[in-house]
């Protein structure tokens, strides 16, 4: 059945998002509080800075007013940057007349509190203003997704009705949802993911091969899985696509931001070169901070995520943190037994 969606965040990811749903026949309307980025989207069908060579299709609207966006809508698609997820929410909320359903496609960890994007979303929408809450998440790239490239992701939510509804929205034969429950697991892994593809572009930014490619994405996953375990995730969640799926595509894709912030870090430039270079949030510098608030919070070891953080926020050299990261003391391997 057709669906009004209200898409809000017109990023790259929002963009490709509002792209499959529209092609899949929903009204589609995209909100952003940049008027000239609107401007384009209705008037040109492109959104240059995001995605410059996609030709959006005309049947997406852009819409300047929260209000106006929301109408009616049967859901309300949240892909905006974590720090903005609760202001947003809380304008939502002040504006919304009916009761849609809520999903979010955005990944981090919001600062100071350390929540989990649903977790705020649930904080500041009151159960009366929505009838349920589904991430959406997993391996994928707007680039990618924007020319039809095969992409499988999932809809995670506790409620598998309301799971099923968003598998049924987005599905096409290039773009497919598997469906899931554990909704901390797949937000765990989300956020957790871009930290360790900064740490990844780092690795070859210094110039090393293969080797440690590999071993930065094994001991980043068991680093993912021992945090997300102890706030409650199964852990078999992290070998699917929100856990190891998306790492992957996340520490070896030139098109991840994270991985592309590490590679210049490890190339030499400071923290501030590196954002002013990106124009565009790097949601891993942010999570770096929160997750290892949280991890000491918990009581949970995180050395490549400790690393990161100190050379992200206390000017440690990149290259001796290489170097001393390799020199702890040994470890045992295998963290989680499954019977």
């Amino acid at each position: 059945m057709k669906q009004t969606i209200a898409v809000l965040g017109p990023g790259s990811w929002g963009t490709a998002l509002a792209q499959v749903l529209a092609e899949n026949g929903h009204d589609v309307r995209i909100w952003g509080n940049n008027e000239a980025q609107i401007d384009e989207i209705n008037t040109y069908h492109t959104n240059r800075h995001y995605l410059p060579d996609l030709t959006i299709p005309s049947s997406i609207r852009g819409e300047k007013e929260l209000e106006v966006a929301i109408d009616g809508a049967d859901a309300i698609l949240f892909v905006v940057p974590t720090k903005a997820i609760r202001i947003v929410a809380q304008e939502f909320v002040a504006k919304v007349k009916n009761k849609p359903l809520i999903i979010h496609a955005s990944k981090g960890l919001e600062q100071d509190s350390h929540k989990r994007i649903s977790e705020v979303l649930c904080e500041e929408i009151p159960a009366d203003k929505r009838r349920g809450l589904v991430v959406l998440s997993g391996p994928s790239h707007a680039e990618e997704v924007a020319v039809h490239d095969i992409t499988t992701i999932t809809a995670a939510s506790e409620a598998v009705e309301d799971a099923t509804y968003v598998q049924s929205l987005f599905m096409n034969d290039y773009f497919r949802i598997y469906t899931n429950t554990d909704v901390i697991g797949v937000e765990m892994g989300a956020a957790l993911k871009n930290i360790i593809a900064i740490g990844a572009g780092a690795i070859h930014g210094l110039g090393f091969g293969d080797d440690a490619k590999a071993a930065i994405m094994t001991r980043g996953l068991a680093e993912i899985s021992r945090l997300g375990v102890a706030m409650g995730a199964d852990p078999l969640t992290f070998i699917g696509l929100s856990g190891v799926g998306d790492l992957i595509v996340t520490c070896t894709s030139v098109h991840s931001r994270n991985w592309r912030a590490g590679n210049l870090l490890g190339k030499g430039h400071n923290l501030q070169e590196v954002l002013d270079n990106m124009g565009m949030i790097v949601e891993g510098v942010s999570t770096t901070k929160a997750a290892i608030e949280l991890a000491h919070q918990v009581n949970v070891e995180m050395p490549i995520t400790e690393t990161i953080y100190s050379v992200l926020y206390e000017g440690k050299d990149i290259k001796t943190a290489a170097k001393d990261i390799m020199l702890r003391d040994g470890k045992v391997e295998n963290e989680f037994s499954i019977s």
